[in-house]
């Protein structure tokens, strides 16, 4: 009979598959390496097993343990099933950028998961890789795993990952494209790769907010470069030990924008359903068309499963809130889309100016049409009301017909973007949409902006 130990005995051999509509404009044979094939659907499980079994071998980690580590989600997943299959206890640290789903598959396996701030530094003790190393501190019998600097991670794709590439290219690869995290990929990989032939190529992806490529051109630690960002999986705000800068060749970055467009170009074009990174990973191949040749074999690896990123980047509404949604807006109804079944948030003219603020908190708004029993008769917005604040702390208690301002003007649905942009000045924060049927939505500079494409 043929069959599995356990769980971890089905991770690794992957298959490549052929590229074909997204890289139809390259003079290469693209193959990708989809890692979703193992158990825990990401690339992360080879060296998550690997980090424990070396760490069982040496006595980091002993019998009825508990694992700590500090992820984006993947490395948790795959050291969430080791512990299972040998009895661990897990404790993951993650960041509130990451998706809901990852948290909940974490948890899906019986590890604890915290939630730490993303806009924090790396230093800060609210961080999740500070958080995660005081955890390893404070809990008995515990080990820190630290994938960043730890070096089995790296070792794992040596030993596995770029032994099956050379093996199913029939050595025949000339280029490796990966995203860029920990390093532990495309370093082992591009070692194991560049030994069997000096001449291959190794590419990293990285992000814009990550330090990655400036430091490896230049040598220079940019705090600068580094702000928040969405894509998961990839980049860094620290150079962790993993990275070996001498095997990589070169690095191009990818939005966030791209990133999110081309996991979804995945799916729908080429039926291959995974996560973020795979996004940034095929659209830096595109990034770096000119590179290959019509002999080139070049394979670019997805890191995880789309099924982690459903209420993202495979959510409409998720990726129109943050223009990344690729339809076309030409008039004021396409600026709306996104919030015309919300009502229309207003107040009367004597109600009282405490109820406009209220309903600018509850609403998270920031201005307010004013109607009467004949209809919009004036507006405020938040800096209207802080003005009359200033000079009367007693302005909540007054009818909003003292403080409001002139109405928001009104276009029809079908007014174009640009009709609508020159009504909204500095004096002049929104401007109202007649849907027809006496229904209204309004439109603010923020519509605007994310329709800016």
């Amino acid at each position: 009979m043929e069959y599995a130990k356990d769980i971890l005995g089905t991770i690794g051999n992957t298959p490549l598959v052929k590229l074909n509509k997204l890289t139809k404009d390259i003079d290469a044979l693209v193959l990708a390496k989809v890692e979703t094939f193992n158990p825990g659907n990401s690339v992360k499980d080879r060296m998550a097993v690997k980090m424990v079994e070396d760490a069982e071998a040496d006595g980091r980690l002993k019998p009825g343990g508990t694992i700590i580590e500090g992820t984006s989600g993947n490395t948790g997943m795959g050291l969430a099933l080791a512990a299972v299959v040998k009895g661990y206890k897990c404790i993951f640290v993650t960041t509130d950028k990451q998706s809901k789903e990852k948290v909940d598959i974490l948890k899906a396996v019986g590890a604890e998961v915290i939630v730490c701030p993303t806009d924090v530094a790396p230093d800060d003790p609210r961080s999740y890789y500070s958080v995660s190393k005081r955890l390893g501190d404070e809990t008995p019998n515990s080990w820190y795993v630290n994938q960043y600097d730890n070096p089995s991670n790296a070792v794992a794709h040596y030993e596995q990952t770029g032994p099956e590439i050379w093996r199913q290219t029939d050595g025949k690869v000339t280029h490796f494209v990966v995203g860029v995290g920990t390093g532990g990929t495309i370093s082992g990989v591009g070692k194991y790769l560049k030994e069997q032939n000096p001449n291959v190529k190794v590419w990293g992806v990285d992000t814009y907010g990550s330090v990655f490529k400036k430091y490896h051109e230049t040598g220079i630690f940019d705090q600068n470069e580094i702000y928040p960002y969405i894509t998961e999986g990839i980049g860094e705000d620290i150079l962790p030990e993993n990275v070996d800068f001498d095997i990589i060749d070169g690095f191009t970055k990818v939005t966030d924008k791209d990133a999110a467009v081309f996991t979804r170009k995945l799916a729908k074009e080429e039926g291959i359903f995974v996560g973020n990174s795979a996004g940034s990973a095929i659209k830096g191949v595109l990034q770096l068309k000119e590179h290959f040749g019509p002999d080139d074999v070049v394979v670019v690896l997805f890191h995880d499963h789309g099924s982690r990123y459903v209420g993202k980047m495979f959510n409409d509404d998720w990726m129109r809130d943050r223009g990344f949604l690729e339809e076309e807006i030409t008039t004021a109804a396409d600026l709306i889309k996104g919030h015309k079944d919300k009502p229309l948030v207003t107040v009367m003219t004597e109600e009282l100016v405490s109820h406009a603020i209220e309903r600018m908190k509850a609403f998270k708004i920031s201005q307010i049409p004013v109607k009467d029993v004949d209809g919009f008769v004036g507006s405020v917005d938040e800096t209207d009301l802080f003005r009359a604040f200033v000079e009367d702390k007693a302005v909540a208690d007054k009818p909003i017909k003292e403080v409001m301002g002139a109405p928001f003007p009104e276009v029809s649905k079908d007014a174009t973007i640009d009709a609508v942009s020159k009504l909204i000045t500095r004096d002049n924060e929104a401007v109202l949409v007649n849907l027809g049927a006496g229904k209204y939505h309004i439109i603010t500079k923020h519509d605007i902006i994310s329709a800016i494409q």
